[in-house]
């Protein structure tokens, strides 16, 4: 990833941030009181149409140093 490809992705973070300034609350919360390895994080998605679609994915190693390394991308 080149720097203008990141800076334009912190740039749209932080627009998502002002659209939606829960969820980064809730992101916080869940990297420091439940996001281990095995935690299970599920997603559903319900369009404006109302047909949901739900997927879970059991949390790694893996995945928590990926994430470590995107917070410290955003500070």
């Amino acid at each position: 990833m080149n720097i203008m490809n990141l800076m334009q992705l912190k740039e749209a973070w932080g627009v998502f941030k002002e659209n939606h300034p829960k969820f980064p609350l809730f992101l916080n919360a869940a990297s420091k009181n439940g996001l281990k390895e095995g935690s299970v994080v599920e997603i559903t998605i319900t369009p404006p149409e109302g047909k949901s679609i739900t997927t879970n994915i059991k949390i790694k190693e893996s995945d928590l140093k990926l994430f470590d390394q995107l917070k410290s991308a955003f500070k």
